[in-house]
């Protein structure tokens, strides 16, 4: 097998272009290194595996079930695209020894991807997939059929997961809104969940882009400010008071205010904790990683509560939701986990706990976030990504490590952090980020500055350094 390409599993599980690295062959490989992985752990495992509505997704997910099925493996198999957090939420429901999605989550189109899950039904440990990557090859595939029935055990969790959601959601406070609400899954896994939960009151609702299409419109399956035109000039159209979006397997959540602009991750994640806090009256630490913003930090301190700062990648927000007191942990890329849920991202549930705080405030959007800015301090926050070759992009990074002192698009440097991918702070905590993607070749370029002027010039000027 020695003219079989490498796998390297990424930030968030393996992934590669349909019919080049994503293949079938590949698949099996991977799939085989999982079969063997659990056999190592127990004697008789059990894993759910299900899938997004991506080119091939279906028949990708049935041949992994055929591999585990191959190794004796019992399974549990959805028969129908869903959004991963369902998937995750069955793992951790059936008492499964892991799960397998079928999805490259928001990456273009041409990608898919092959996601592990861990028993308590969040992302499997770096440990766990440094352990399969170990095992690629070491045993050629098994293959063997799949029982028609494994989809049965499913249906009861299907609901469950949804009755989770009903308690954790003041749906009553949410239909009962007289305002109107657009949701765009981005032709992803989202669909019409989260409509489903909001209709029967006096909310209008709306799903945009809510039907099956593999190229996505056109556009990454990604809830950042480019891809989501169309539910822009939705909510103008509306005059809805929210635009709410998950991404291509709807574990991330975005935002588009009443005024049809874009809200961060930065301006939706402090807003859902103060929503936490104040009118939940929740406590427990905080996890931003090294991406996320600057307001975590001051809300943290005014509350006393305590902040943990971890690398980019929801695994190490679920390790320390697993092991620690958590009220909410939070990527910059929308992945948020709440405390009394999955240790997961839920694009489906953060979707309905944005439009819960927004209601509950009986404010716009933009007016909750002026209070916010007036309370903790203005920063805004911006991202570029540039298609950079792996190698290129982290010997930038490494020369910026170096950093000591002296000024950056003429702001004095007064400090450098390298948790993940190189951080160069400012004295009015203003900073910006260099971090090369651990699933694509891609440099991600953020900054996060007092203003907007400010965390412009910072891009401006980074993406000029990355260039040369």
């Amino acid at each position: 097998m020695s003219d079989l390409p490498t796998i390297k599993f990424g930030t968030d599980g393996w992934r590669a272009v349909i019919g080049r690295g994503y293949t079938f062959v590949n698949l099996e490989r991977v799939a085989q290194a999982y079969a063997d992985y659990l056999l190592r752990q127990t004697e008789s495992p059990f894993v759910v595996i299900g899938y997004d509505r991506r080119f091939l997704s279906q028949e990708f997910a049935a041949r992994a079930a055929e591999v585990l099925a191959g190794n004796g493996i019992r399974l549990s198999c959805f028969n129908e695209a869903g959004p991963t957090p369902l998937i995750s939420w069955a793992v951790k429901q059936l008492g499964a020894d892991g799960g397998i999605v079928i999805t490259a989550s928001h990456n273009p189109a041409d990608f898919n991807g092959f996601k592990i899950k861990a028993p308590w039904g969040g992302s499997a440990a770096p440990e766990t997939t440094a352990a399969v990557e170990k095992l690629v090859d070491a045993n050629p595939p098994r293959r063997a059929a799949v029982p028609d029935n494994t989809h049965e055990s499913l249906i009861p969790v299907v609901e469950s997961y949804r009755s989770q959601i009903a308690s954790y959601i003041d749906l009553d406070r949410l239909r009962s809104a007289n305002a109107t609400v657009v949701v765009d899954p981005m032709h992803g896994a989202g669909g019409n969940w989260v409509e489903s939960f909001l209709t029967g009151g006096k909310l209008k609702i709306e799903t945009i882009r809510g039907n099956r299409d593999p190229l996505f419109g056109g556009v990454n399956p990604e809830p950042i400010d480019s891809n989501l035109g169309a539910l822009k000039e939705r909510v103008i159209e509306t005059s809805a008071m929210l635009g709410v979006a998950t991404d291509g397997d709807a574990d991330r959540v975005g935002a588009v205010n009443e005024r049809g602009e874009t809200m961060t991750m930065h301006d939706v994640v402090p807003l859902i904790l103060l929503h936490l806090i104040r009118n939940r009256s929740m406590n427990g630490g905080i996890v931003r990683t090294f991406s996320q913003s600057v307001l975590l930090k001051r809300i943290a301190a005014a509350h006393n509560l305590k902040l943990h700062e971890t690398a980019i990648g929801f695994k190490y927000i679920a390790d320390l939701m697993l092991n620690d007191d958590i009220l909410i942990g939070a990527e910059e890329s929308g992945g948020i986990g709440v405390k009394n849920h999955i240790p997961e991202r839920d694009g489906i549930l953060n979707s309905l706990l944005f439009l819960e705080a927004v209601i509950t405030a009986g404010k716009s959007p933009s007016e909750m976030l002026r209070e916010i800015h007036s309370e903790f301090g203005e920063f805004h926050f911006r991202r570029r990504d540039l298609r950079v070759e792996t190698a290129r992009g982290q010997a930038l990074i490494e020369s910026l490590s170096a950093t000591t002192g002296g000024t950056f698009a003429g702001y004095a440097v007064v400090g450098v952090e390298t948790l993940d991918g190189t951080k160069l702070l400012f004295d009015d905590e203003s900073w910006i980020l260099f971090r090369q993607s651990g699933t694509e070749p891609m440099l991600r370029i953020y900054s996060e500055a007092t203003s907007v002027e400010k965390a412009n010039a910072l891009l401006d000027a980074g993406q000029a350094l990355a260039r040369k």
